[in-house]
């Protein structure tokens, strides 16, 4: 895609380049790069490491939560207290691939077979569970495993085709949907009716999900959903806004899942 991630941030860290009047020359002095790792960072064709964006952001004197928020006006960050109007924001339209929906149904009867029975996981935990696969999954083998289109909203990333895929499987009697409480708190759970068909996933997709599941399915929804906060995908993304693939390569630690040597940035 075009408008990629990396091209859109490199785009700001020009214009914060020539707004403080630094040249190409002067940020590769001070990153300690060379003047055409600045080019090609600007022009969206190289990543940037995470101790490039820390030390982007002390040059450019903003954090760095503002420097990867490609939503904002480059024109007021400066500004301490400046505001935008809010825009409506459109409608996103979905279009899943039938190659993704199946391993979407595929992989929620494997995580439903697995930890559903969990008294936790109900359809919040879900949602993050779900999130952290792809976004995991992602991170380490730059491919899409479901490749669900997720959302940031207050309780954290939400797949926006898991209620329409979920009354699908309902019907076909793949699943059923239980309304109950957890605590004083209502939840809705789901029950597989079938075991999951593992022929749609290889290996180390089942061994990404098993990570996901062993590390994250004993949270509750309120810590889960805590923890999905600090994630950069998450802290990056406007309320309201599809979550960018490629912004999970700015991960830093404990969320990152891959690591990065030297020839990933040169």
């Amino acid at each position: 895609m075009a408008d990629s991630f990396n091209k859109r941030l490199g785009n700001k860290i020009k214009k914060l380049r020539v707004q403080i009047g630094l040249s190409q020359e002067d940020l590769a002095r001070r990153l300690n790069i060379s003047r055409v790792a600045i080019s090609q960072i600007e022009s969206g064709q190289r990543r940037i490491r995470a101790d490039e964006i820390a030390m982007l952001s002390k040059i450019f004197n903003i954090t760095s939560d503002i420097l990867l928020n490609l939503k904002k006006d480059i024109a007021v960050v400066f500004e301490k207290k400046a505001e935008t109007p809010v825009k409506k924001k459109p409608e996103v339209r979905i279009n899943v691939p039938q190659k993704n929906l199946v391993k979407f149904k595929e992989v929620l009867l494997y995580i439903l077979n697995r930890v559903g029975s969990k008294p936790n996981v109900g359809e919040s935990v879900l949602y993050k569970l779900l999130y952290f696969i792809d976004f995991n999954y992602y991170e380490k083998y730059e491919e899409q495993l479901i490749g669900a289109t997720y959302i940031k909203n207050n309780y954290g990333p939400t797949p926006k085709e898991f209620i329409k895929i979920v009354n699908e499987m309902e019907g076909k009697k793949e699943l059923s949907k239980v309304e109950s409480q957890y605590f004083k708190y209502p939840q809705t759970k789901y029950l597989p009716l079938r075991e999951p068909d593992l022929s749609v996933l290889n290996a180390r997709e089942l061994r990404m999900i098993d990570s996901v599941l062993e590390s994250l399915s004993g949270k509750n929804a309120t810590d889960i959903s805590e923890y999905s906060h600090n994630d950069v995908p998450w802290l990056t993304t406007e309320d309201g806004e599809v979550i960018d693939y490629e912004s999970v390569f700015y991960r830093t630690h404990p969320y990152s899942v891959r690591s990065y040597d030297e020839e990933d940035i040169q």
